[in-house]
């Protein structure tokens, strides 16, 4: 990622770099960036500044422009931000680099569209169309000998699956097809047998189906580490690493988190993220042990494990990624893609049931063990039931030990009521949520597997910060969009893929949206004192929009384009798409017409394929032919 330093007036100028040393030594210390809407989301509303000046990666001074320029006057070079709106750089306070260095360079066939670095991966929204894309992908990547790998699958879009289907489609060539959720995955038998795996060591695991091939919650928990070197090739795990750093910068993150670190082997996943960052994109990376991991990785000891995670920054932070210190990641019960999660009420069909990750009696006392010893507990719960046991147990704990200002935070929180909320701020319990999950599931689970009520209430978010819950937004990449500003939106307007507005009464204003992806996501990894807000004495981190998302239709305000970021006093610009450039995951230019159909395996102009193929010339008769 090529790092451009504005030296110039203006924001949009060219950048000039001094040649000699002479001219490095005289060349300002300061920057001074004025002339745009300065939000610096301190307070408890959208506050305005005209000027911001750094120095040396830091924030020196927040105020006047007229007083920017009298204190600094000579030392700083200015950037004219020429209208665009500068705010704390946005962060993602949980994603997974893992899942995106698999997903982003293998095929994706899910139920939404997905905007990939290098073009749209189109939505498969049935079961024609699913297994249409996935024959298609199975002929043009797949090798004897060789692992491929397809995520996004869902059952309620894409229908039945299974090691049957699998071996039809690619009966010599190793398939895996990995879940939406990113908890279970698909095996065919020329997988299996690549991966030496044996039935026997998987007879006593009730998460897994050895006839359907298929491996799910702590089934897929227990293969992974096995599966480690195929699912982690060096060779597509660098290039999807590569295409993360790219989507970073397209959506203005200046700081990423991993909850959860390692999620199967630990020298290969910090080498391989090392190596990206030692090229020192505009970002920073946080990693919060992972304590279910690493207690399988010590011998089944907490003890060990926690000794390992203390050991954890002096031995492995760098410029740019950093363990945090006394915090550590937990799991309570399965995915809400998979209906996985535990809730207090039954599920709407028999197809699904909640599933724990980890056994009850071992998370009461990791649980425990972590409180005791003074952690901020990070735990992965989704459903009614599963947030509820987390409570409970915390509660407990708190009764037994109690603690100031603990901060134990639930991540995701798919589904939970005013009772949960309440408990929540009466323990002093935060959140980091995922809003993705209404506009994604909640037409389709109404329908099938939660029912109305509960479907069309997903991470109802105000019954939080009503309470005064400080919460957070995460995509849980990829669960969601890496993109803070369309989670954002769906705080602010609880509309879904279907075009539902539902819950209204759990929109949130503006600004606690943006708290979401700014201050309140430093929160949650304890770093408010140094990222989430522009204020002096905070790290020079900054996201520069296009437009005010204070002063834009709240609709409007996932389209706000990204110009760049500023990382620790350096800025970073995206490059402005060029005519011919838009070519979507098949290599099909948009601008040039061309769409990607299924059906005829090629990219096709829509009103010439409908004149030859005889059918309607609409998009919707275009994709209804093709399968897409």
């Amino acid at each position: 990622m090529k790092r451009t330093a504005i030296l110039t007036t203006g924001i949009l100028g060219l950048a000039m770099c001094a040649s000699v040393s002479g001219e490095q030594a005289n060349l300002p210390s300061h920057t001074i960036y004025h002339g745009g809407n300065i939000i610096t989301m301190e307070g408890d509303s959208a506050e305005y500044a005209e000027a911001v000046v750094e120095k040396a990666g830091r924030i020196v001074y927040v105020g006047e422009k007229a007083g920017a320029l009298a204190k600094f006057d000579g030392e700083a070079k200015a950037v004219d931000l020429e209208g665009k709106t500068l705010m704390p750089g946005f962060i993602e306070p949980h994603l997974h680099p893992s899942i995106a260095a698999v997903m982003l360079p293998n095929d994706t066939i899910a139920p939404h569209d997905w905007n990939k670095p290098d073009g749209i991966a189109r939505a498969a929204k049935d079961p024609e169309a699913f297994k249409t894309r996935l024959k298609a992908s199975i002929d043009e990547r797949a090798r004897a000998g060789e692992m491929h790998f397809v995520w996004g699958y869902h059952p309620l879009w894409h229908g039945p699956l299974g090691r049957e289907m699998l071996n039809q489609l690619a009966p010599d060539k190793p398939v895996g097809v990995i879940h939406r959720s990113f908890h279970e995955i698909y095996l065919n038998d020329a997988a299996i047998d690549l991966f030496k795996l044996d039935q026997a060591d998987y007879a006593d695991n009730p998460q897994v189906d050895w006839e359907r091939g298929h491996f799910f919650e702590g089934g897929w928990l227990a293969l992974v580490p096995k599966i480690g070197p195929f699912l982690l090739n060096p060779e597509t795990y660098k290039q999807g690493l590569s295409m993360m750093t790219r989507l970073m910068l397209r959506n203005g993150i200046t700081t990423i988190c991993e909850p959860g670190f390692p999620s199967a082997d630990f020298a290969m996943e910090y080498g391989l993220l090392k190596t990206e960052m030692d090229k020192n994109p505009p970002y920073d990376t946080y990693l919060i042990p992972n304590g279910t991991q690493l207690y399988g990785m010590s011998g089944n000891s907490n003890e060990k494990a926690e000794q390992m995670m203390r050991e954890l920054p002096q031995k492995y932070d760098t410029q740019n990624i950093f363990f945090l210190p006394g915090q550590v990641k937990l799991f309570a019960d399965g995915a809400i893609y998979s209906l996985a999660m535990e809730m207090k009420a039954s599920y709407t069909s028999d197809e699904f049931a909640g599933e724990w990750m980890t056994p009850l009696d071992l998370l009461q006392q990791q649980q425990s063990f972590y409180w005791d010893r003074g952690y901020k507990i990070h735990v992965h719960a989704n459903g009614d039931k599963g947030i509820q046991q987390v409570i409970d147990f915390n509660r407990e704990d708190q009764k037994r030990n109690p603690r100031d200002d603990h901060r134990f935070t639930l991540h995701h929180m798919g589904y939970f009521d005013d009772a949960i909320a309440q408990q929540a701020s009466d323990l002093g319990i935060e959140a980091s949520v995922n809003p993705y999950y209404l506009w994604a599931l909640a037409d389709k689970y109404a329908a099938v597997g939660l029912g109305r009520e509960r479907a069309e209430n997903l991470v109802p978010i105000k019954a939080l910060t009503s309470r005064g819950v400080p919460v957070s937004f995460h995509s849980d990449f990829a669960m969601a969009p890496a993109e803070p500003l369309t989670l954002a939106w769906t705080a602010v307007n609880r509309v879904t893929s279907e075009g539902s507005r539902f819950s209204q009464d759990q929109r949130l204003d503006v600004f606690s949206a943006m708290q979401g992806i700014t201050i309140n996501a430093a929160r949650t990894l304890n770093q408010e004192r140094e990222i989430g807000s522009i204020k002096a004495g905070k790290v020079a981190n900054f996201t520069i929009l296009e437009h005010d998302p204070f002063k834009v239709e709240p609709m409007t305000i996932k389209d706000i384009p990204v110009y760049g970021v500023v990382h620790r006093g350096e800025m970073a610009v995206n490059q402005k798409q060029l005519l011919g450039g838009d070519r979507d995951a098949h290599g099909c230019i948009a601008s040039a017409g061309y769409l990607w159909c299924a059906k005829t395996n090629k990219c096709e102009r829509p009103w010439e394929l409908a004149k030859k193929e005889q059918f309607e010339n609409t998009i919707e008769a275009f994709d209804k032919f093709c399968g897409n």
